[in-house]
């Protein structure tokens, strides 16, 4: 075994050393701003206010850093096999499968990493399958393509990718390609409706306030602006003027099930 050989394998250990401590401070952060939201989660609706931003880029800095800590496993694993004499049939077909539950192992040692909210919101997020959401979608229409939000049904969550199997049951005649459509989407493209038969949890919009609903007739979903008088009750109908949908000089007002509205997005901009 060559000084050259060991020199690198040591140099990937300290590299996965390095990334493992950065994603324990990113951790940490992430802690501090679910104890920060839990605490005071009005606090995100005043101006200026940049606490979702920063929770969002601390999610991307430990996503980054775990991939990058995949890559650095796999090249040590590769530096280390370089190395290795060759094995017959049998114990190679064993290594392999060692390897197979490393993975896994690997996947649910991640997850158990993650602090109690992470863990229950991919919980929550697994438990959507056969549930139809909100989903930012990109969608082809003249040979141009742009972002939209679609009432979409999961097929599928990815807790290792933390990524969602979806299909557009109805897609629209301007829509290239036609028929139902699939696509994998992130977690930041989802949105729970809510549940029409359990209003406990039913968030309640007063009047002014902008949400992202469901355009009556259809399955796609835009800017609104929720007017009085303020609903009696959690499960009544809510009365929105949606943006852009001016008739004769003036926005008439739409009738739309309180559980085909949801939070409009940070950072919307259909």
């Amino acid at each position: 075994m060559s000084s050259p050989d060991i020199a690198g394998i040591l140099d990937s250990s300290r590299e996965l050393d390095r990334l493992r401590k950065e994603q324990d401070e990113v951790l940490a952060e992430i802690n501090k701003m679910h104890k920060k939201l839990q605490a005071t989660p009005e606090v995100v609706e005043k101006p200026g206010d940049t606490s979702l931003s920063k929770l969002k880029n601390l999610y991307n800095q430990a996503k980054d850093l775990s991939e990058n800590e995949v890559s650095v496993s796999t090249v040590l694993l590769s530096q280390l096999d370089a190395l290795l004499p060759a094995a017959p049939p049998g114990q190679q077909r064993r290594r392999i499968e060692g390897e197979q539950k490393r993975k896994k192992m690997k996947a649910d040692s991640d997850i158990s990493r993650l602090s109690p909210s992470m863990r229950s919101q991919l919980e929550a997020c697994a438990s959507l399958k056969g549930e139809q959401v909100a989903a930012r979608v990109t969608l082809t229409t003249d040979n141009a393509e742009k972002d939209e939000w679609l009432v979409v049904k999961v097929i599928h969550f990815d807790r290792e990718t933390k990524e969602f199997d979806v299909l557009d049951e109805e897609p629209g005649d301007d829509e290239e390609g036609g028929g139902q459509r699939k696509y994998k989407l992130p977690m930041s493209c989802i949105i729970p409706f809510p549940k029409r038969n359990d209003p406990s949890n039913v968030p309640d919009f007063p009047p002014g306030r902008h949400v992202l609903a469901v355009y009556p007739g259809t399955t796609a979903l835009y800017k609104a602006t929720v007017v009085s008088p303020p609903r009696k009750r959690k499960t009544d109908d809510y009365l929105l003027e949606f943006d852009d949908d001016e008739e004769d000089g003036a926005l008439p007002q739409r009738t739309v099930p309180f559980y085909r509205v949801v939070a409009l997005p940070e950072g919307h901009r259909q």
